[in-house]
C-alpha cells in the first residue's frame, strides 16, 4: 500500500462515519480512529520487515521543519575507504531530519561518536515523528542524506567508522 493509496483510504474512512478501522498490507499495520468532533487520528505500525517498499514521487515536507540545508561537510572518501564502514540504513520511507525543531541542534554531526540506543534522525511519515536510534557503536564519518529530503526504504543515511 503506497503513500497516495493510504491517504485515499483515510479519507474514504473519515467519511463513512466508522469509530475505528485496521488493516494490515504489505507488512505494515494501519489504524485509523475517529473522534467524535470529526479528527481523524491515523497510526501505522511496521509489522515486519518489507521486502521492498514502494517508491514515493514526492513526499509533504512541513515547512517549520524546512530549514536551511545540513552544514556538516562530508568527508572525502573512495569506495575501497567506504568498505570498512558501517552504513546505517532508514528502516521506512519518509521525510529525513538531523534536528527535532528548526531552532533545535542536529542529532549528529560528522565526527560525533555514537552509541546503540542514541537518537541520530527523525524519519516523519504520514505526520508521526519516529526518531531513529542507532544500533551500532562508533564515529559517524559521513552524512548521506540532506536534511528535508524524503527517503526510501534501506536507504543509506549515515556512514559510520566502527573503530
Amino acid at each position: 500500500m503506497n503513500y497516495l493509496e493510504i491517504q485515499d483510504f483515510v479519507k474514504a474512512i473519515a467519511k463513512s462515519g466508522a469509530s475505528e478501522v485496521c488493516i494490515e498490507s504489505d507488512g505494515m499495520k494501519i489504524t485509523i480512529k475517529t473522534q467524535s468532533k470529526g479528527k481523524v487520528e491515523t497510526v501505522v505500525q511496521q509489522v515486519a520487515m518489507p521486502v521492498q517498499m514502494p517508491v514515493m514521487a514526492a513526499a509533504p515536507v512541513m515547512p517549520a521543519m524546512a530549514a536551511a540545508p545540513a552544514t556538516a561537510e562530508p568527508v572525502k572518501t573512495n569506495a575501497d575507504e567506504e568498505s570498512k564502514y558501517i552504513t546505517i540504513k532508514a528502516p521506512m520511507v519518509g521525510t529525513f531530519y538531523r534536528k527535532s525543531a528548526p531552532e533545535k541542534p542536529v542529532f549528529v554531526n560528522v565526527d560525533d561518536v555514537i552509541a546503540p540506543g542514541k537518537v541520530i534522525c527523525i524519519l516523519e511519515a504520514m505526520k508521526l515523528f519516529n526518531e531513529i536510534e542507532s544500533e551500532v557503536s562508533g564515529r559517524i564519518v559521513k552524512v548521506l542524506v540532506d536534511d528535508a529530503s524524503p527517503v526510501e526504504y534501506d536507504q543509506p543515511l549515515f556512514l559510520v567508522d566502527p573503530s
